[in-house]
C-alpha cells in the first residue's frame, strides 16, 4: 500500500499539477554523471593533491563508497511510491512536515550558494579570453541563459545537461588516454623525472603529509560530490523511472572509479604530487606536457561549460523543490503554479533572482577567495544534512513500512548497518571541517540557517493550523 496524500490539497495537486515525464534514460544517465562529476575535479584537484598527496585516491574512493549507500537508500524509497517527486516528499511522509520544510529549503539554499559561486566562476572563465570585458556582463548573461534554457520544457533541460555532461566525459577520457600513453612510454618531464607508477609511493610515501594531510583532502573533496543526489530530483519527470533510476544509481561506483580515480591516477603517475601546482588545473599541466599547445583554452572551455552545467542543475532542482514545497503549503502558493509546458515558472524566476547575488560578489574585493572557502564549506555542511535526512527517512521507512521494503526489487545493500556506518563517516567529515580556521568558521555560521528555518516553520505551521480542513 502506497502512502496516500495527506489532505485534499494534495489530491488537487495530483489531479491538476503534474510535472511532465519528458526525461529519457540517456538524459537521466548523463544528468547523473554531471551531478557526480563537478567543476572541482577540473579546477580543485590541484589543491587536494597538494594537501593529501597520492592518498587523495583513497579520499575520493571512500567518499564515493559511502555516498553509494545514500543513493541506494534514496532509490529504494523513491521507487516504493512513484508519487514522490523528491527526497523532500518522502522526508515529509516518514519524518514529518518539519523534515519536508527543512529539507526542501536547505536543499534550495545549498544550490543557490553553489549557483552564486558558479556565476562568479563563469565570469572569471570568460575574463580569461576577454580580460577587458566588464565582469557583470557574463554574470548577467549566464542568469538570462539559464532562464532561457529552463523555461521551454524539462526535456530542454535534459538535452542541455546531456551535452554539458558529454563535454566533461570527453575531457576526462582524453586526459586518461593521454596520461596512459605518457605512462606506458615512460614520458620524461622537463625537470628530468619520468612518468611512473612509483610516484604513488616515492616523494614521501602514499601519505606524505601524514594523517592531517589525508583529513584535509576530505575537507575539499566532499564538496566535489555535492549534486550526486540530483537524480533524486528527476524522478517525477523521468520516463519509466522504475527501470531507469536503478540503472543510474548502480552505475555510480563505475563513474567514481573512472572519472575521479582514473583521472587522478594518471595525473599522479605522470606528475609527482609535490610538483602539482595547487593554484592551477592539473588538466592544463597534463595536456601542456603532452604538447597540446592550446590546453589552457580547452580546459577553460570545459570548466566554463562545467560551471554553467552546475548552475543549470541548481536552477532546475531548486525550482522543482520550491514548487513541491508550495503544493504542500510549505512555500507561497504562487510557486506551485505550472505553465502550459508543465514548468514551475514562478519558482524558476524566484531562484534566478537570488543568483544575482553573484553579480554583487564580483566586486567585493580581495576577500573573495576566503569568502568562497566559507561559502563552499557552508554548502558542503548543508548537503551533508540533506544526505543525513535521506538516511534518517530510510530508517523510518524500514520501521513504518516493512511491507514495502520486503517487496522492493531495489533494496539498499547493508540495510541499517550501512546507515550507521555512513552516519559515522558524516561525523568524521564534520570533525575534519572543524580542523581548519576557514572551514571552522562555516561550521559556526551554518546553524544560524537552521535557527531561521525553525522560526519560519513555526510561522508556517501556525498559518496552516488556522486554515479550514481541506483548504
Amino acid at each position: 500500500m502506497n502512502i496516500a496524500p495527506r489532505n485534499a490539497a494534495d489530491s488537487h495537486r495530483k489531479e491538476d499539477a503534474h510535472l511532465a515525464r519528458h526525461l529519457s534514460n540517456r538524459h537521466l544517465q548523463l544528468i547523473a554523471i554531471g551531478g557526480a562529476v563537478g567543476t572541482g575535479l577540473f579546477m580543485g584537484s590541484g589543491k587536494t593533491i597538494s594537501l593529501a598527496g597520492p592518498s587523495i585516491l583513497l579520499v575520493y574512493a571512500v567518499i564515493g563508497f559511502m555516498l553509494f549507500f545514500v543513493m541506494r537508500a534514496l532509490g529504494e524509497i523513491l521507487l516504493s511510491n512513484l508519487e514522490y517527486r523528491s527526497f523532500a516528499d518522502f522526508a515529509g511522509d516518514y519524518l514529518g512536515p518539519w523534515a519536508q520544510f527543512f529539507t526542501g529549503w536547505t536543499y534550495w539554499l545549498s544550490w543557490i550558494v553553489t549557483g552564486v559561486a558558479d556565476v562568479v566562476a563563469v565570469s572569471s572563465y570568460v575574463a580569461f579570453w576577454f580580460p577587458e570585458l566588464a565582469l557583470w556582463i557574463p554574470a548577467l548573461g549566464l542568469i538570462f541563459t539559464l532562464l532561457a534554457l529552463n523555461l521551454p520544457t524539462v526535456r530542454n533541460f535534459g538535452e542541455i545537461e546531456f551535452w554539458f555532461a558529454l563535454i566533461k566525459i570527453l575531457a576526462i577520457v582524453s586526459l586518461i588516454i593521454t596520461g596512459a600513453y605518457m605512462l606506458s612510454t615512460g614520458f620524461r618531464l622537463p625537470n628530468g623525472s619520468t612518468a611512473s607508477v612509483s610516484h604513488l609511493w616515492q616523494h614521501g610515501g602514499f601519505f606524505p603529509n601524514g594523517f592531517h594531510g589525508f583529513v584535509a583532502g576530505f575537507q575539499i573533496a566532499v564538496f566535489a560530490f555535492a549534486g550526486i543526489e540530483l537524480v533524486g530530483m528527476t524522478a517525477a519527470e523521468t520516463k519509466d523511472s522504475v527501470r531507469n533510476l536503478p540503472k543510474a544509481i548502480n552505475s555510480i561506483p563505475v563513474r567514481v572509479a573512472l572519472f575521479y580515480l582514473g583521472a587522478l591516477f594518471v595525473i599522479l603517475t605522470v606528475i609527482p604530487w609535490n610538483q602539482v601546482d595547487p593554484n592551477s588545473s592539473p588538466f592544463v599541466s597534463m595536456f601542456s606536457l603532452a604538447g597540446f599547445g592550446i590546453a589552457a583554452h580547452v580546459v577553460n572551455f570545459v570548466v566554463l561549460t562545467s560551471a554553467t552545467s552546475s548552475a543549470n542543475s541548481g536552477i532546475y532542482s531548486t525550482s522543482r523543490m520550491v514548487y513541491g514545497l508550495a503544493t504542500f503549503r510549505l512555500a507561497p502558493s504562487l510557486f506551485g503554479k505550472l505553465n502550459q509546458r508543465k514548468v514551475p515558472v514562478n519558482a524558476l524566476f524566484f531562484s534566478c533572482i537570488f543568483l544575482l547575488a553573484g553579480v554583487v560578489l564580483l566586486y567585493v574585493g580581495d576577500s573573495i577567495i576566503e569568502a568562497f572557502t566559507i561559502v563552499t564549506t557552508v554548502s558542503a555542511v548543508l548537503i551533508i544534512f540533506i544526505w543525513s535526512i535521506i538516511l534518517a527517512s530510510y530508517l523510518q521507512y524500514r520501521r513504518k513500512r516493512p511491507d514495502l521494503h520486503e517487496k522492493s526489487t531495489f533494496k539498499m545493500p547493508g540495510g541499517r548497518a550501512a546507515v550507521a556506518m555512513v552516519f559515522g563517516f558524516f561525523i568524521f567529515i564534520l570533525w575534519a571541517l572543524a580542523q581548519k580556521p576557514d572551514t571552522a568558521i562555516a561550521l559556526k555560521v551554518t546553524p544560524l540557517w537552521f535557527v531561521l528555518l525553525a522560526i519560519a516553520y513555526a510561522v508556517v505551521k501556525a498559518r496552516r493550523s488556522r486554515l479550514p480542513a481541506g483548504a
